[in-house]
């Protein structure tokens, strides 16, 4: 699994939770339907002021579209949880 993977797994749930399309929330945060399959799908990382749309639009914070994700310092890579 890679960051992007998990992000868009959390990405996903929230838009779910919240019972919004992909349209809908496109239109809310100012990207197109297409860039949130990509990123549902993990085709694409986010970057920082996507993520902070996303999290605004959704009323979550960016920290829960982050969930499980990680650095591992002594690794140097990422971890992930559950």
């Amino acid at each position: 699994m890679t960051p992007r993977d998990r992000f868009a797994v959390n990405l996903f749930k929230a838009r779910k939770l919240k019972r919004v399309t992909q349209q809908e929330l496109g239109d809310r945060c100012d990207l197109h339907r297409t860039e949130i399959s990509l990123l549902e799908r993990g085709g694409r990382e986010p970057r920082l002021g996507t993520i902070i749309k996303l999290a605004d639009a959704l009323t979550v914070t960016p920290e829960s579209l982050c969930e499980g994700i990680r650095w591992d310092e002594d690794a140097q890579r990422f971890k992930f949880s559950r």
